[in-house]
């Protein structure tokens, strides 16, 4: 189930993006985080309108979308961000997010 965070970047990133693919992970259970928390996020984003834009301007694109969650509860949003060309060549899969070294967790 998603909550409110998740729906609006969700709903942010499809109406602007029109993506052929989109998934929005919350991993803030791998994190110090209480449980049900919106915190940290990873997007896997594959959109026509990222064709001949470099990767740190898909990034910025993305990150201005979200510009609103990332000043709210959002502490932390990674970025897959592709053109279909890229997200074919990889076999649709998404890369593994490393685990949690910070906070409790950290010692």
């Amino acid at each position: 189930m998603s909550g409110p965070i998740h729906a609006a970047i969700e709903r942010k990133l499809a109406e602007a993006l029109a993506p052929e693919h989109l998934e929005v992970l919350n991993q803030s259970s791998m994190h110090s985080v209480p449980k049900g928390s919106e915190t940290h996020f990873k997007v896997v984003i594959v959109s026509p309108l990222f064709d001949g834009e470099p990767l740190v301007a898909r990034h910025r694109r993305v990150n201005a979308l979200l510009a609103e969650e990332l000043r709210g509860g959002v502490h932390a949003l990674s970025i897959e961000a592709l053109t279909s060309a890229q997200w074919r060549a990889r076999g649709g899969a998404v890369m593994s997010s490393p685990p949690c070294l910070g906070g409790s967790k950290s010692g």
